[in-house]
């Protein structure tokens, strides 16, 4: 115990753990064994209780054909409560898992996933939202307004003492006149 990363030695040996493990085995196996073997003991004693013996030597053909549908009425009738009871299980356990859902949305501990980013077309998502009700697709970009830039006319902001030598003169007058029509 010298050093803190090594595991302590167990308290019964390898051979004693592996001697109780078969016993507990052994036991499990005779009780799974006795009780297997008393479900059929009960499942006979039912069966003997509610179905009798059938005495079937003696019987006329005529009797045996009135059995025979005496015993198919009451295998429809068995049937329809059957099928009955299953339905009525089945909307119970429905009614159960509804219950339940809205019982866990209430708490507000739902798990909710991981979201995934996914790329959707605007009629994909427009069909997604709306349903069945968006027969022709929608092009959002034909809907917008276009916008006209207007560019501005700037005059051309030039160091004067350049042209002052061209604006000299008569020829520098007409042109400036030229240019204001």
């Amino acid at each position: 115990m010298s050093e803190g990363g090594s595991k302590p030695k167990p308290k019964i040996s390898a051979s004693r753990r592996l001697f109780l493990k078969t016993k507990l085995l052994k036991k499990a196996i005779t009780l799974l064994d006795n009780d297997i073997q008393m479900k059929k003991e009960e499942r006979e004693r039912v069966l003997s209780e509610r179905v009798p013996q059938l005495e079937l030597s003696g019987l006329s053909p005529q009797d045996l054909q009135n059995f025979c549908k005496e015993l198919h009425l009451k295998i429809d009738v068995v049937d329809e409560e059957r099928y009955d009871v299953n339905s009525k299980v089945s909307k119970c356990t429905i009614e159960i898992q509804d219950l339940s859902q809205k019982i866990f949305e209430l708490k507000g501990k739902m798990k909710r996933p991981a979201l995934k980013r996914v790329r959707v077309s605007a009629d994909a998502m427009l069909g997604a939202l709306l349903g069945s009700r968006v027969k022709e697709s929608v092009d959002f970009k034909a809907n917008l307004k276009t916008v006209k830039k207007e560019e501005e006319k700037k005059e051309e902001v030039t160091d004067w003492r350049k042209n002052v030598d061209a604006m000299s003169g008569m020829d520098g007058r007409k042109k400036m006149f030229n240019a204001g029509q």
